[in-house]
């Protein structure tokens, strides 16, 4: 499993989707669900099969929760 890289201040943190899963406790399909459903932050798409999520849109997610 990938670990978060501390980033040099000032810049965002990105998060691919086991991370993501790790933080916030739900399966792949509720969370891509809850993507379409605007409850879950929209990813960054870096390539077709690569998207990460910013660190700081999470921690809103959770803080809203």
């Amino acid at each position: 499993m990938a670990t978060v890289v501390p980033s040099p201040i000032g810049q965002e943190q990105l998060l691919r989707l086991p991370q993501v899963l790790s933080i916030v406790p739900v399966s792949r399909a509720t969370w891509w669900k809850g993507i379409k459903e605007g409850r879950f932050p929209p990813g960054i798409k870096l390539a077709p099969k690569t998207t990460v999520w910013r660190k700081s849109a999470i921690d809103k997610l959770l803080a809203s929760l």
